[in-house]
């Protein structure tokens, strides 16, 4: 049969994983009962018409879309095969539309648990917790990517400007203001490097650790986990959640849009406008619980006394 051809065709010719390879032969399969409800006997035989008739189903089941897409790129591989081998004269797959898939909110840490963090967190004494604080500041205050901070230089900060230099993404720089607090931590950090190690090279990098050697990305990465698991218990602890949380607090807090795009880098505005998302949700739940048809307490009666 064809489709045992072409599960060998990925297992071995493309190399494909097992896993993958039983993952494809469950879609055909699926395929293959769904087309005998058409009295269609093989997959190959089957038109764009009952491909379509088929994701329409899963959809109507519940199915994702990102599950269903998963299930038509099976099929586009499967009728690509098809086509190679000459066993079609035509892709069914070829004009037919995936299904959208939704678009996943950013994920952000609420302001006051942001407060709490920076205002109630016990840091280790000494040089270990300045520089870890500096991390956490740095990544909030600024929206800076995690790899645009694994790339400043001693020579990127500018403390009588305010400023901070990052290279991001095509090799683009952008310059970032920063808060006199954080202003004050990186003064008072770099004494204190300067101190322990002695001067640092403009070119060197900003950050290191106990050591004096720079800082790795997965100690980074390890301690934003750490510290806002004192603050918060969402399954996401990443620095690129503080990127979120810098972006969605700047727009709740009256920032306009095009100014959050060039802080964080963004080549258009659809980057950004996703986290506009989370501030109207924030409306509407503000306006649910406080207008009087806004949905809060409708069951309960006016109080006419």
């Amino acid at each position: 049969m064809l489709t045992e051809r072409y599960l060998d065709h990925l297992k071995f010719e493309k190399r494909c994983s097992d896993h993958t390879v039983a993952a494809y032969g469950r879609d055909l399969e699926q395929f293959s009962e769904f087309l005998m409800t058409l009295d269609i006997d093989q997959p190959e035989m089957a038109t764009d018409r009952a491909v379509r008739a088929w994701l329409m189903q899963l959809m109507e089941r519940g199915m994702g879309a990102r599950s269903v897409n998963r299930k038509l790129s099976s099929l586009r591989g499967f009728f690509r095969f098809a086509r190679m081998t000459g066993s079609v004269v035509s892709e069914p797959t070829a004009l037919i539309e995936p299904p959208k898939n939704p678009k996943r909110l950013p994920e952000f840490v609420e302001e006051f648990r942001m407060e709490r963090l920076f205002e109630e967190m016990i840091w280790p004494d000494g040089f270990k917790g300045r520089s870890e604080r500096l991390v956490m500041e740095l990544l909030y205050g600024t929206g800076m990517r995690l790899a645009e901070l694994m790339g400043l230089r001693v020579s990127d900060v500018d403390l009588a400007s305010g400023t901070v230099r990052v290279l991001g993404k095509r090799n683009k720089e952008r310059l970032l203001p920063m808060a006199d607090q954080l202003i004050d931590l990186i003064r008072s950090y770099l004494t204190e490097r300067t101190l322990l190690f002695g001067a640092p090279s403009g070119s060197g990098p900003l950050l290191v650790g106990v050591t004096g050697q720079p800082l790795a990305r997965r100690s980074v990465q390890r301690l934003v986990t750490h510290y806002l698991s004192g603050v918060t218990s969402q399954e996401k602890r990443s620095p690129h959640v503080l990127r979120h949380t810098f972006a969605t607090h700047m727009l709740e807090n009256g920032a306009d849009l095009n100014a959050v795009k060039e802080l964080l880098g963004h080549a258009g505005l659809a980057a950004t406008q996703i986290y506009t998302h989370n501030t109207v949700e924030k409306l509407r739940k503000v306006h649910a619980q406080a207008h009087p048809r806004g949905g809060r307490g409708t069951d309960v009666e006016p109080n006419n006394s």
